[in-house]
């Protein structure tokens, strides 16, 4: 019997969370992609808060603009505020999603713009 695509990326993630956590010093950096938008949140796990969030809905250089490039503008918008909040260290959660096309657009612009992971 196959899985679903939800089923599967689900799976993936769970493992993925089993091994993965953050703290007030190395917040967790955690992505979401839609069909046509991405988001980005830094969670502290042990407190269970949202410390910033950033989505390509906030971001208007990202209406209009192939998906890849919207994700890196949230990438470099991510970074910079984390680096403002005081953030430079994170642990890079990609949320059962491939690391490869947007995902990995949006960790290259965050690491160039000061985060790192």
């Amino acid at each position: 019997m196959a899985i679903s695509k939800l089923e599967r990326r689900n799976k993936i993630k769970r493992r993925i969370r089993k091994s993965l956590s953050g703290d007030a010093e190395r917040p967790r950096l955690s992505v979401y992609r839609s069909n046509k938008e991405f988001y980005a949140q830094i969670i502290d796990d042990k407190t269970d808060k949202t410390l910033l969030s950033v989505t390509s809905l906030n971001v208007k250089e990202a209406h209009g603009i192939p998906k890849i490039d919207q994700a890196k503008l949230v990438g470099k918008l991510a970074a910079e505020k984390a680096v403002e909040a005081g953030i430079n260290k994170v642990v890079f959660d990609r949320n059962g999603y491939l690391y490869h096309g947007r995902v990995k657009a949006f960790a290259d612009a965050a690491r160039e713009a000061g985060l790192k992971f």
